[in-house]
């Protein structure tokens, strides 16, 4: 298995494509089965030339991409780049010997109801699930009914890992470039699934710090908390507003200035694990709250039962909480198989606006993971599961590390 990436911030799109091409020419040694390519939302205009001036100078088989807020490549050098407001185009390009390659494009008329068996899901994709497959997926965000489409893959395919992101769009028009093959789409949802001898790691980096304690959710209705209990049998159960007001008290006065801005709960997504650890949880936002009944709104639903606890989310706790996750990775991963290529799906509310640093998050990546390709783009949403469910997130970086089992 072979990865190699290359990114170019010419400011013409001829002049772009014929750079990454140049600098991927000679990185495998045989043609690719798979090019994953992402474009600068600075060339809107251009998107519907991108794929014929990619196919005259290398002929790839299967190729998908789409719009980025900003775009992430290798320089010449073997140094990640953010690119950020700025034209830019990056290439991915993998050679995987034994690996089905599949590109598709979804639109929304295409899925099937939520209701339908896992059969209707499998025929949608042409990959049957005893191939286990792995899924990279970029989405249009207002046409996709991404959340339907994730639910409906982890139905069919419960053990394949999916990742991606939502494409940009332009601000004025709300257009958005998603590539397959040799078509551009303006809607619905494009990519690429892998079955045979490879293997998606992932590293889901939601950026939040736990504060105080776990609770158990003793009522809620649809995604309203009404009550919370910090034991077994709920004898404690309070309004979680009154809950949070004394957790403010515990706090110091610089977390108290955060959390009037930066406060998430984190809901815990596996029911079993004893000793839960901020990967364990999915954030999600505060929406509201009700004085009176003393009840929080959370953008999620909710469940009696659930565990969760509340979050704060800043760039020094962003970064500590990717660098926690990278060194659990490094600790885990199998020492015999090195990753061969990787893709990074940020949030756009990340990069340098967030740290004050250019090419933070895939700088970080490249000290745990040194000289491994890496392409990716800013997204409007990141996919990426916690635990063994797949969700949509906000402000998260999402990385695959692709090696061979």
């Amino acid at each position: 298995m072979e990865w190699a990436n290359a990114v170019s911030a010419r400011p013409s799109l001829e002049g772009a494509v014929k750079d990454v091409v140049e600098q991927l020419k000679h990185r495998l040694t045989g043609p690719p089965d798979l090019g994953i390519v992402f474009i600068s939302s600075s060339f809107t205009s251009e998107f519907a030339r991108l794929l014929p001036l990619l196919h005259d100078l290398l002929p790839i088989p299967a190729l998908v991409g789409c719009s980025g807020g900003g775009i992430v490549g290798m320089d010449d050098k073997g140094h990640p780049q953010e690119l950020e407001d700025t034209p830019a185009l990056s290439l991915t390009l993998a050679r995987l010997p034994g690996v089905t390659v599949r590109s598709f494009h979804l639109s929304s008329d295409d899925l099937p109801d939520l209701d339908s068996p896992p059969n209707a899901w499998s025929e949608l994709m042409g990959v049957a699930p005893e191939a286990n497959p792995q899924f990279i997926l970029m989405a249009d965000p207002f046409s996709s009914k991404v959340t339907d489409l994730l639910q409906g893959l982890d139905f069919a395919y419960p053990s394949g890992v999916k990742i991606g992101g939502l494409a940009s769009v332009d601000g004025f028009n709300r257009h958005s470039g998603l590539f397959c093959d040799r078509t551009l789409h303006s809607e619905g949802a494009v990519g690429v699934a892998l079955a045979g001898p490879i293997v998606l790691d992932t590293i889901v980096a939601q950026g939040c710090r736990p504060i105080g304690p776990v609770y158990r959710v003793d009522k809620a209705e649809r995604n309203i908390l009404l009550s919370l209990s910090d034991s077994e049998d709920g004898d404690s159960a309070r309004p979680p507003l009154e809950l949070l007001q004394e957790l403010f008290e515990t706090l110091s006065e610089d977390d108290r200035q955060l959390a009037q801005s930066s406060l998430f709960i984190g809901m815990a997504q596996d029911s079993f694990k004893l000793s839960l650890n901020p990967g364990d949880f999915l954030i999600r936002t505060l929406l509201g709250v009700d004085p009176k009944m003393g009840a929080i709104a959370v953008g999620d639903r909710l469940r009696p039962g659930q565990r969760v606890q509340f979050h704060l989310r800043d760039a020094h706790t962003s970064a500590t909480d990717l660098e926690t996750l990278l060194q659990h990775y490094q600790q885990q991963a199998p020492v015999a198989i090195a990753p061969a290529g990787a893709l990074m799906f940020a949030c756009v509310g990340r990069g340098a606006g967030l740290y004050n640093q250019a090419n933070f998050d895939s700088g970080l990546f490249a000290q745990y993971l040194p000289g491994l390709p890496i392409g990716g783009f800013f997204c409007g949403g990141e996919i990426g599961p916690v635990g063994q469910t797949t969700f949509l997130h906000g402000f998260t970086s999402v990385f695959g590390i692709c090696r061979q089992p």
